[in-house]
C-alpha cells in the first residue's frame, strides 16, 4: 500500500522495441537481476531499464516471480538506469525450493535459521484513564466482511472525498494513514478535500452508527513508527488514545512494511506488543486491532526464518489474544511457496488466496520445519487482501470471481482449485482490497459483486 502520491501500482514498465532493450542492456550500470540469484541488502542490480537496490539479504527463488519490479517489499526502484557502472558483487544462483508437501515436509537447504519466536512479555496494564466523552457505539462486526482502505491524500485515484461518501458496501473503513511524529508519538492530519474536522468526525460517528467500524492505519509502502525504548511505548500508546478518542476510531490496523524496520529480532516487535496491549487496556474490550502485512513477512516464515522472512510471526502471536483480523497483502510481492506445492502458487489465483489463508488457520512449519512452527489462528481472525482493480496494484489483479470461489473454498469446501482446507472455516472473516478510492475511480467494478456475495454467505 502506499503512503502518499502513489497509490501502490503506479508506473508500469512499458515494452521497447528491441533495438532499444539491446541499447539498454550496453549501457547498464549494474549486473542484471537473475533469477534464482541470491543478493545481499545493498546490492544494486539492473532490470527493465531500471536500477534497484536490495532492501534485505534474500534468494529470489527461481520461477516464484520476485523480480525486482514486482516486489517492492525486498527492492528499492532507483529510477531509470544509470549508466555510471558501479562494481556490485554478483549474485550467486540459488536451487529452487522444492519442499515436500505437509505435514513433515523435508529440510532444504535455507538461510541459517533464527530461533523460534518467543512472545512478547504481557505488559502490566496501564491505569484507567480518565473517562472521555461517550464515543458513538458501532454495531458487531460483519460475520462475512469487506474491508477497503480509503485514501487520506490525492493520487492518480484522484482527490481523496468525505468518508459520509464511502460506498455501504464496505463493512470496515480503514483510514490511510497515520503519521510518524517521532519518539513513539502517532499523529493525523485530515486532508482538506475529506472536509472539516467537524464534519469528519460527524461522519465517523454516522458510519459507525449504521454499523461500520471505522480504524485508523499505521504505516504504508512508505510510512513507518518509531518504538525503540519504553518511552516510545507509553507516548505511542498516549497518542493513539488521544486520536481514538478524539475522532472516534474504533482502533487500529497496523500496515507496517519496509519503512518500519520490522525484521527477526529488531526492537519494534516486542515493543510494539506491548503498546497494543496497554492501548487496548486503555481503549476497552470494544477495541478493533487488524493487520495487513505483505506475504513474505508472513507465510514467507515457511521457506525460511530470518530477516523479513517471517517477520510479522511474533507480532501476530504475540497479539493473538488481541487480534480481530489479519488481512495478508497477497499482492506486489510474486508468489506464495506453501507446504501444499512443490512451486510457487501465483498471484492471482484462487489457490494462492486459500493456501495463504489455510496456513493462517491451520499452522504452518517455519524455515521448512527447522525453526518451529507458526499455531493457527480462529477462522474469524483470518481475511485475505487483494488489489480492488488492475491499476491498484503492480501484480496480484484478481477477478472478483476469483475472489468469491476462493471465499467459497474457505467457507464450503466449494469451487475450489488444487488447495483446499482440512475442513470448511464457515465463520471466515472475508475480504480485504486496495482500496475504496481505486474502487470508486474504476466504477466500483469490485466491491458490489463482492459484498454481495459476502453478505449472502450463512
Amino acid at each position: 500500500m502506499k503512503h502518499k502520491l502513489f497509490a501502490r501500482g503506479q508506473g508500469k514498465v512499458a515494452l521497447v522495441a528491441l533495438p532499444a532493450l539491446f541499447a539498454s542492456a550496453m549501457a547498464m550500470a549494474y549486473p542484471t537481476w537473475v533469477d534464482g540469484g541470491t543478493y545481499s541488502a545493498g546490492t544494486i542490480v539492473y532490470y527493465n531499464g531500471h536500477d534497484y537496490k536490495a532492501l534485505v539479504t534474500q534468494t529470489d527463488y527461481a520461477g516464484a516471480g520476485w523480480n525486482p519490479a514486482a516486489t517492492p517489499s525486498l527492492w528499492q526502484d532507483l529510477g531509470v538506469d544509470s549508466a555510471t557502472p558501479t562494481p556490485t558483487p554478483t549474485p550467486t544462483p540459488a536451487p529452487t525450493p522444492t519442499p515436500t508437501p505437509a505435514p513433515t515436509p523435508k529440510p532444504t537447504p535455507t538461510p541459517t535459521p533464527a530461533p523460534t519466536p518467543t512472545p512478547a512479555p504481557t505488559p502490566t496494564p496501564a491505569p484507567t484513564p480518565t473517562p472521555a466523552p461517550t464515543p458513538t457505539p458501532s454495531g458487531s462486526l460483519a460475520k462475512h466482511a469487506l474491508v477497503g482502505y480509503w485514501h487520506n491524500f490525492t493520487n492518480p485515484s484522484g482527490p481523496t472525498f468525505h468518508i459520509a461518501n464511502v460506498s455501504n458496501d464496505y463493512d470496515v473503513i480503514v483510514v490511510a494513514f497515520a503519521d510518524n511524529a517521532g519518539n513513539g508519538n502517532v499523529s493525523f492530519t485530515l486532508d482538506p478535500d475529506a472536509g472539516t474536522e467537524a464534519q469528519f468526525i460527524a461522519e465517523i460517528a454516522a458510519k459507525k452508527a449504521a454499523g461500520k467500524k471505522v480504524v485508523l492505519s499505521l504505516g504504508g509502502q512508505d510510512g513507518s513508527i518509531t518504538l525503540n525504548s519504553a518511552s516510545d511505548v507509553t507516548n505511542f500508546v498516549n497518542s493513539l488514545y488521544g486520536l481514538i478518542t478524539k475522532y472516534g476510531f474504533d482502533g487500529i490496523d497496523l500496515d507496517l512494511e519496509s519503512g518500519s524496520g520490522v525484521t527477526s529480532g529488531a526492537a519494534i516487535i516486542n515493543n510494539l506488543v506491548t503498546g497494543v496491549k496497554q492501548l487496548k487496556a486503555k481503549v476497552g474490550s470494544s477495541f478493533y486491532l487488524s493487520m495487513a502485512p505483505e506475504h513474505p513477512y508472513v507465510q514467507g516464515g515457511y521457506i525460511t526464518y530470518g530477516g523479513i522472512w517471517g517477520a510479522y510471526l511474533p507480532i501476530i502471536d504475540g497479539l493473538r489474544n488481541e487480534l480481530t483480523v489479519i488481512h495478508v497483502q497477497y499482492y506486489n510481492n510474486g508468489g506464495l511457496y506453501t507446504p501444499y506445492n512443490a512451486n510457487a502458487l501465483p498471484e492471482g489465483s484462487v489457490d494462492m488466496l486459500v493456501a495463504g489463508s489455510k496456513m493462517l488457520i491451520e499452522g504452518f512449519p517455519l524455515g521448512y520445519g527447522n525453526s518451529g512452527s507458526f499455531t493457527g489462528l480462529r477462522p474469524d481472525q483470518v481475511a485475505f487482501g487483494v488489489p480492488s482493480g488492475n491499476k491498484s496494484a503492480n501484480t496480484g489483479f484478481v477477478t472478483t470471481a476469483t475472489v468469491n470461489a476462493a471465499v467459497d473454498c474457505l467457507t464450503t469446501l466449494t469451487n475450489c482449485g488444487t488447495v483446499k482446507p482440512n475442513q470448511a472455516y464457515p465463520t471466515f472473516r472475508g475480504v480485504m482490497t486496495w482500496s475504496i478510492n481505486w474502487d470508486k475511480y474504476d466504477g466500483f467494478n469490485f466491491s458490489p459483486a463482492v459484498a454481495a456475495h459476502l453478505h449472502a454467505l450463512p
